[in-house]
């Protein structure tokens, strides 16, 4: 390996800045702006999100994906209301019930199914059996999907329109928990708006964090219902920055000149290395289709402990429904380099 070979495979929150982002960060720190978002680099920002996604929109920034995402559900359910997910969504597993508290005690419901997508039929089911429950069980309020899912798949345009339409007819709202949002439109080739509302979307938790900002990501809503209410809530949370210009600047650097598909492009093309040379080593097995930048893979004891002994870091994974065998998760990441997934494969075939 060479001695600059990357050893951290466990997440896309480990990696700095972009330079584009910094530099913007740094315009933004000359001379004086008005506060509370009253600026001109979130005035500019509202209207690159309103050009990206070829429609009016309102956007607000927040600090982290928790905050987008337990803020974006909490405009879409009442306390005694329901909330469905996949069972092992960020929103159930890894936010602290976070969504659950800003939406004042409505419920997550989870739905399991192997590859992280959820299907227009399991909602249906799902509804129907609760609302046939009356008053003693939380009434069905929204659905909200992960893109990329936890399991690294991504719904296609056309997959996703078949579950909103379903969410739709039953009276359900979509949010989307856009953290690799940028990783899975690159991958599908279609543009925002496709991956979008025009697929059925009412409100994106849009990350940046994890491709390229310092702490940055943002709620985009498409139903103009829900964005008055969105602006009290973000401020009653505390996610309303005075210094709003340095939030704002991030994520217009990050949507200018194609930054942010360019990064997600980059860790995605990891991902495919690393899958293809994980394959040709015997013993190891992929448990999903490698479609953004997390790789979740069966490995022999013997390459995982031979790669841990030379410093590699990952997940361990619990395994998907029906599979046997010990997982691991990777993830790869905007500035990772060939060398840094040359390096891991050297090492896994060696052993």
């Amino acid at each position: 390996m060479h001695p600059r070979t990357r050893l951290e495979f466990t997440s896309d929150n480990i990696t700095g800045a972009s330079p584009e982002v910094l530099a913007a960060l740094a315009r933004a720190n000359d001379g004086t702006q008005a506060s509370y978002g009253s600026d001109a680099h979130t005035a500019a920002l509202e209207r690159l999100a309103e050009s990206l996604f070829e429609r009016p929109v309102a956007i607000l920034g927040v600090a982290t994906g928790t905050a987008a995402n337990a803020l974006a559900l909490s405009v879409l359910a009442r306390p005694f209301e329901a909330i469905y997910c996949h069972a092992v969504a960020h929103v159930m597993t890894d936010e602290c019930g976070a969504p659950e508290f800003y939406a004042g005690g409505a419920k997550l419901l989870g739905l399991p199914t192997r590859d992280g997508r959820l299907r227009p039929e399991q909602l249906a089911e799902a509804v129907g059996f609760v609302r046939s429950m009356g008053v003693h069980h939380v009434q069905p309020a929204a659905v909200t999907v992960s893109q990329a899912t936890e399991w690294g798949t991504i719904y296609t345009p056309e997959a996703l329109a078949a579950l909103a339409a379903q969410a739709h007819g039953l009276g359900l709202k979509v949010h989307m928990d856009g953290a690799r949002f940028a990783n899975a439109v690159v991958r599908l080739g279609c543009t925002p708006a496709e991956a979008t509302w025009r697929a059925g979307v009412d409100i994106l938790s849009l990350g940046a964090t994890k491709n390229g900002a310092l702490a940055a990501e943002a709620v985009v809503v498409f139903d103009p219902t829900l964005a008055g209410e969105l602006a009290f809530r973000r401020k009653r949370s505390g996610h309303l920055w005075s210094k709003m210009r340095f939030l704002s600047a991030q994520l217009s650097a990050y949507l200018t000149d194609d930054l942010w598909l360019r990064n997600a492009r980059q860790s995605n093309a990891m991902a495919d290395r690393l899958a293809a040379g994980l394959a040709a080593i015997p013993g190891a097995r992929l448990v999903q289709p490698v479609e953004a930048n997390e790789l979740f893979v069966v490995l022999p004891e013997p390459v995982t402990a031979r790669l841990r002994g030379y410093g590699f870091q990952f997940y361990d994974w619990p395994s998907p429904p029906g599979e046997v065998g010990a997982v691991v998760r990777l993830v790869t990441s905007y500035d990772m380099r060939a060398s840094d997934v040359d390096g891991f494969l050297a090492v896994a075939s060696a052993a």
